[in-house]
């Protein structure tokens, strides 16, 4: 009698992860064979270009703009981070302060205009602080995960890293990133008080990451994509991060919502989606 169906799987550590990768929940149709990367973000672009993984951790910008090239990969209703961005915006305090309202004719720096945490941080910028994106010189680290997008923007040296060109007073700000360093001060005067601002307006967690399958698992192993989400829902109770993570498509749907029209005004997909074309027929009825 054949065993469980083995996984290559890309999950990072997290308390929703957590029963899952320590082998407490199992199963005997699925076995989870996790990869091993510093950090899950050095999976991503393998995972899009060449389908290194059955199962995958994904930014979910990445997976919007998958989703409009076309990729064959098939977006779960699971949620593995989320979190309010207001703190990951940046200055350099010693060289004056700065304020939303300032940005206008300013470098302003983030990995690649696709980064998810980037996007809810432009997206907010625009609609909620009146920022017009067009008017910023957005300079860029890396490429985009999908290979066929292309971005605007200027390229940083080879060699440079985000935080130094912030200290050294070659970019304005930085978006996405976080700093220890007492020399950079962030760009919401109290970015807690914000961000609890900013979710009694709208009533949503951002999402950052999700879980996509591939399309072929998805079409050759139906049984195995629903027994994978009951495990993730499980893990996911079992490490008490549900305010965080919303689990299920009328739980994401707010957040996915949003963030496909700051993708679509940010003019990194060609269109704007129904949030049920991210799903299939059978995992817009999981959960």
């Amino acid at each position: 009698m054949a065993g469980p169906r083995r996984l290559r799987t890309l999950l990072g550590d997290y308390p929703g992860t957590a029963a899952l990768r320590s082998g407490v929940l199992t199963s005997d149709r699925v076995r989870f064979d996790f990869a091993d990367y510093p950090s899950v973000v050095d999976g991503l672009k393998p995972m899009i270009r060449d389908r290194a993984f059955d199962v995958s951790e994904l930014a979910i910008v990445s997976y919007l703009v998958a989703r409009d090239f076309g990729k064959p990969l098939v977006l779960l209703p699971v949620t593995t981070t989320g979190r309010l961005p207001h703190a990951r915006a940046l200055y350099n305090g010693e060289r004056g302060r700065l304020w939303p309202s300032d940005l206008a004719g300013k470098r302003v720096a983030v990995r690649s205009l696709t980064t998810t945490t980037g996007v809810w941080l432009r997206g907010i910028l625009a609609n909620d602080y009146g920022v017009d994106l067009h008017r910023i010189e957005w300079v860029t680290f890396e490429d985009p995960h999908v290979a066929e997008c292309r971005e605007d923007g200027t390229r940083a040296p080879a060699g440079r890293t985000i935080l130094q060109m912030l200290l050294d007073g070659e970019v304005d700000v930085v978006l996405g990133e976080t700093s220890a360093d007492p020399r950079l001060k962030p760009l919401f005067p109290d970015p807690r008080a914000a961000g609890e601002a900013w979710f009694r307006k709208y009533g949503v967690t951002p999402i950052n990451h999700s879980v996509v399958v591939t399309r072929a698992m998805h079409d050759d192993d139906p049984g195995s994509v629903q027994e994978v989400v009951r495990l993730l829902k499980q893990s996911n109770d079992l490490g008490l991060s549900r305010d965080s993570t919303p689990f299920g498509v009328e739980a994401m749907r707010p957040a996915l919502q949003m963030l496909i029209d700051y993708a679509v005004q940010q003019n990194l997909v060609s269109r704007s989606f129904r949030v049920e074309e991210l799903f299939s027929d059978l995992t817009l009825g999981l959960i």
